[in-house]
């Protein structure tokens, strides 16, 4: 099948995440946590895609940076699993891992891997490239038009109002420009954004299937996705996926969860980017929001030491998920605010750069993740719990996210 991106696509987000590690942009990586082949839509790619705009343009006006816009879109259909079967009343299944590989059905038949699911995952993937691509270059990322990105559902929350007047204050300062004479609607940079597309690098015969030899400079890259992520599960120095990833040019990067040691994180560092290329490792830690003080500022000082131009960003998704008394998996947005928080400290006493943020959120108005300024209870999670996997962040808490790690930023700078 033909390429899904480009190599030349892949360094330029190299170059852009090369800014975040030297600690002059900052990285918005979010979507889904697994998308579906049954929820698929213009629609609901579009409503994506505002909220993270949305988030872009609180971060660089409240922070005053450049964002990398890194989207968990157009590939995330597979997930791993803590156990290889679950138990489902009487039955003994094969787990769900993802709609690339088998489907969620709790039946025998649906659970069992369908290659075919592979081409599917293909074309549902082209699909949405070519959406975004119209989107985020056709006139519907103009920031001009930074009101229309705010949806309903958010648009009646404090978020969502606090948002309309962020979008006042940046068409206020765009008129400025207008009246000193900068033709504002001829600048590219403020007409269009660039949006690259990433997933975690799960399923080898995939990802090798869309690897290919760049014309230009003979070199290796997974088109599948401009950057793509080795799990916390499978960074096995001496793993099938370490050892694939290190032979392709794309910027990568590498979950560390709380049994990461420094002397693994600067193996990982060696066997990835031998060469040091800035932007091409970017390391994303999931620590927890109680270890992440203590966890953190050794890993950092290790890489920091050791002169590994790496970026690294938080997820503070995956290290805080539990499951209340009623079966429910979610996560407290007090829980993942505290881990940014850790972050943001550990980086400032060690005198490195906290280049970025990994979330999981959705478009739709879902109760998945608990608190927020809305106070989202256990009650309610039942109302609209719509996620394969994991629990997402729902619009208005996205923005409540950005709006709060703006200001962290801010104050740091």
């Amino acid at each position: 099948m033909p390429p899904l991106v480009f190599a030349g696509e892949a360094r330029e987000l190299t170059a852009a995440l090369a800014q975040a590690a030297a600690g002059r942009a900052f990285v918005l990586q979010a979507g889904d946590c697994a998308e579906s082949f049954h929820d698929f839509a213009a629609v609901t790619i579009r409503e994506k895609l505002k909220i993270l705009l949305q988030m872009a343009a609180v971060l660089t006006w409240g922070a005053t940076l450049p964002v990398v816009k890194v989207g968990r879109m157009a590939g995330q259909f597979v997930k791993p699993r803590s156990s290889p079967t679950e138990r489902v009343g009487d039955l003994e299944l094969p787990s769900f891992r993802g709609h690339m590989v088998n489907g969620e059905a709790p039946t025998p038949e649906a659970r069992t891997p369908d290659p075919e699911r592979m081409l599917e995952g293909y074309h549902q993937s082209a699909a949405t490239l070519n959406l975004l691509r119209a989107f985020t270059k056709g006139g519907f990322a103009d920031l001009q038009r930074v009101q229309g990105w705010n949806q309903e559902f958010v648009a009646t929350s404090r978020e969502g109002r606090r948002y309309e007047q962020t979008a006042a204050e940046i068409e206020r300062a765009l008129r400025f420009m207008a009246a000193c004479g900068i033709e504002v609607s001829a600048a590219e940079q403020l007409r269009q954004v660039t949006l690259w597309t990433s997933h975690e690098g799960l399923l080898l015969d995939y990802e090798e299937a869309l690897t290919r030899r760049d014309s230009l400079t003979g070199d290796l890259y997974d088109c599948s996705a401009h950057m793509l992520w080795i799990g916390q599960r499978t960074r096995r120095i001496d793993g099938a996926h370490v050892e694939f990833f290190a032979g392709v040019k794309n910027p990568l990067g590498v979950k560390l969860g709380p049994d990461a040691s420094a002397a693994e994180v600067l193996a990982l560092c060696e066997r990835l980017n031998p060469e040091r290329i800035p932007g091409r490792l970017t390391l994303i830690t999931r620590l927890g929001a109680e270890r992440i003080a203590d966890l953190l500022p050794p890993l950092l000082a290790s890489v920091r030491e050791a002169g590994h131009p790496a970026v690294w960003i938080c997820d503070p998704m995956h290290a805080n998920v539990y499951t209340t008394s009623s079966g429910r998996k979610t996560r407290h947005f007090d829980t993942i605010m505290a881990e940014l928080e850790g972050f943001f400290a550990a980086h400032e006493a060690e005198g490195t750069w906290p280049g970025g943020v990994h979330l999981e959120f959705t478009g739709d108005d879902v109760t998945e993740c608990l608190g927020g300024s809305d106070r989202v209870g256990e009650d309610e999670l039942d109302a609209r719990y719509m996620t394969l996997c994991d629990p997402r962040l729902n619009g208005r808490q996205s923005l409540e996210l950005a709006f709060r790690v703006a200001e962290r930023m801010r104050a740091r700078r």
